[in-house]
């Protein structure tokens, strides 16, 4: 039986990588079926766009069909339309899986009280690495203590709007989290005339060129560096990520997920 999927964001590269994935991973079935079935999209830009084939692609959330046979959402869409995302999932029921980053401060609360009724799944990367790369930084911080000072440096493609990224972000999270008090996050140095501060933690973004993405994290002593890191080879590993997240989800009644409850 196959998970029916509605597809936030659909004409966006992201979008894109999903139906691939879906379509690479049903090639796989070993009876010849659908795992993953997406039945349609939203896209505001799908009018200057080349519609993905295979399923309708709609410009606004009211356009799709109130009996259409939806089993869950994954979006990859741009963050101004979280709100409508998020009331249009509470008001169908819908498991949501959000992987859209740059997303406000009042719709990560709207997502919050929406997952009371409706299972919300939100990261800021799909990507399982990431996921055990937050949980080694974070105990590599409370290991090392605050003999060593933090820095994070995040390097995207030329197309990407925000920076940094979520994911340095939730980086930087989980190592503040392992230091009593937690960090100061600085991200820009040029109007700072003074020496580092022991409570920041450096966050430095770097975008060229078709960098899918790439993390890391140093942790600077006096005498030695130990830097941790992750590359995404390909925009697969966040859609084969999201299409995990659509399963785990989908039978679930509300909350609110992440990948560390994935993994």
């Amino acid at each position: 039986m196959s998970l029916k999927i509605l597809l936030s964001g659909a004409c966006g590269h992201m979008g894109r990588a999903v139906a691939d994935a879906a379509k690479a991973k049903n090639a796989q079935a070993a009876d010849g079926g659908k795992l993953f079935d997406i039945v349609c999209g939203v896209d505001p830009f799908g009018a200057k766009a080349e519609i993905p084939a295979g399923f309708p692609v709609y410009a606004d959330f009211n356009d799709v069909p109130s009996d259409a046979a939806i089993d869950v959402i994954i979006d990859f869409s741009h963050f101004s339309m979280t709100r409508a995302l998020l009331e249009f999932a509470q008001e169908r029921g819908l498991p949501l899986v959000i992987c859209t980053t740059a997303i406000t401060k009042e719709d990560i609360a709207l997502a919050e009280e929406v997952s009371k009724s409706v299972p919300v799944f939100r990261s800021a990367n799909m990507s399982v690495g990431i996921a055990l790369l937050k949980k080694l930084v974070r105990e590599s911080e409370a290991f090392l203590g605050d003999d060593f000072d933090v820095e994070i440096v995040e390097k995207h493609h030329n197309r990407k709007l925000d920076a940094p990224s979520g994911t340095a972000l939730a980086l930087a999270d989980a190592v503040a989290g392992a230091r009593d008090g937690g960090f100061d996050y600085v991200f820009d140095r040029s109007a700072r005339r003074e020496k580092r501060g022991r409570r920041e933690l450096g966050i430095s973004a770097v975008r060229g060129g078709n960098i899918v993405g790439d993390h890391s994290v140093m942790f600077i002593g006096g005498n030695e560096i130990i830097e941790i890191s992750h590359s995404a080879l390909s925009r697969s590993v966040f859609a084969d990520g999201s299409l995990r997240a659509a399963e785990f989800i989908a039978d679930k009644k509300s909350g609110l997920f992440s990948m560390d409850d994935l993994v």
